[in-house]
């Protein structure tokens, strides 16, 4: 199998082409190396990928459409995983037109060149934060997600309707996986999880938003990298239509969430990085954000009839595993 992944020297894009290269899959790199966060630990990634034969790294961003071409040209890919993004909800309130840049534009590229390979599967990264407003938990793909309270988010369902029209129009099969508060070893350092076990290990103050009350549905990379490998042969239209299935009566498209299916307390999140820390955090409680939500929570029941897979490790266990790694990387 030939994949090509955008976002290959990004957090979940390292995972996946890692546990490809590891089923012998050949995997073509593409990332920006945008200074969004540290190009070094981006730069470090790649690295660790290049030391199997069967990768090749190339770097441009999305919106240049005639470097992608080339190297998707060049590469011949069967399956494309579209991972790369400007990320981050706060960032989009600052700096939108990164998000407009990246997220349309670059993403109408990487649909584009899918049409003209004709791939097997076009897949493409969403997100949680698609369903915005909504109350009704746990989230499931059925659910309407038609109030987005942040550009980042609005950018990510308007590539879910790109991504549908162009399914119907050219026949592409596409899957949208929406992702749910993602972590682990490698992660980004603008993240939770980074930056507490960063400032709790430097005796630092931690900014802990809605005095502590929000619930998230923290998915251990690992299991999210296995939940979208079995989706790449779960084919939308090349299939039965299982249980709770969402794919489109009028295009091979389909929306599938990637979550653990369980929703963990903020400050539960928080005392398990001080154990593993081995030091108490200092506590800085603020207000709500804007564009923020207060829970997020996936059911994952498609994703389990689709695959036969369903995300599972306990959220104490990532942690542990986080802080191990964050130690040893950054030798503290």
């Amino acid at each position: 199998m030939r994949v090509l992944v955008t976002g290959s020297a990004g957090f979940i894009g390292f995972h996946l082409a890692r546990l490809l290269l590891a089923e012998g899959a050949s995997v073509q790199g593409y990332d920006g190396m945008t200074d969004y966060y540290d190009v070094a630990l981006k730069r470090r990634r790649h690295a660790i990928l290049s030391e199997s034969a069967g990768f090749s790294a190339a770097e441009g961003l999305l919106e240049d459409q005639a470097r992608l071409d080339a190297v998707v040209d060049g590469f011949g890919p069967d399956v494309i995983v579209h991972l790369a993004a400007q990320a981050g909800v706060r960032y989009s309130i600052d700096n939108p037109r990164a998000y407009l840049d990246a997220n349309i534009t670059g993403s109408f590229h990487v649909m584009e060149a899918a049409r003209r390979h004709k791939v097997r599967h076009l897949m493409m990264a969403s997100t949680s934060s698609v369903y915005g407003a909504n109350t009704e938990m746990p989230y499931a793909e059925t659910h309407k997600a038609d109030t987005p309270m942040s550009f980042y988010a609005a950018t990510k369902k308007a590539n879910e309707a790109m991504a549908h029209a162009w399914a119907h129009i050219h026949g592409v099969p596409v899957t949208m996986f929406r992702f749910f508060t993602v972590y682990g070893p490698w992660g980004r350092p603008d993240m939770a999880l980074f930056k507490f076990t960063r400032a709790i290990l430097a005796g630092e103050p931690i900014d802990i938003y809605n005095q502590g009350e929000m619930w998230r549905d923290f998915t251990y990379v690992d299991d999210l990298v296995r939940g979208i490998r079995g989706l790449i042969d779960a084919v939308p239209g090349q299939g039965p239509v299982v249980a709770g299935d969402n794919l489109s009566p009028v295009a091979p498209y389909r929306v599938v969430n990637i979550g653990n299916s369980d929703k963990v307390r903020l400050l539960d999140f928080v005392d398990a990085i001080e154990a593993c820390c081995g030091k108490p955090a200092i506590r800085n409680y603020l207000p709500m954000q804007a564009g923020d939500v207060p829970a997020t929570w996936a059911d994952a029941t498609l994703l389990q009839a689709l695959t036969g897979y369903r995300p599972q490790t306990p959220f104490r266990e990532g942690v542990s595993r986080f802080v191990a790694w964050y130690r040893a990387y950054h030798s503290v």
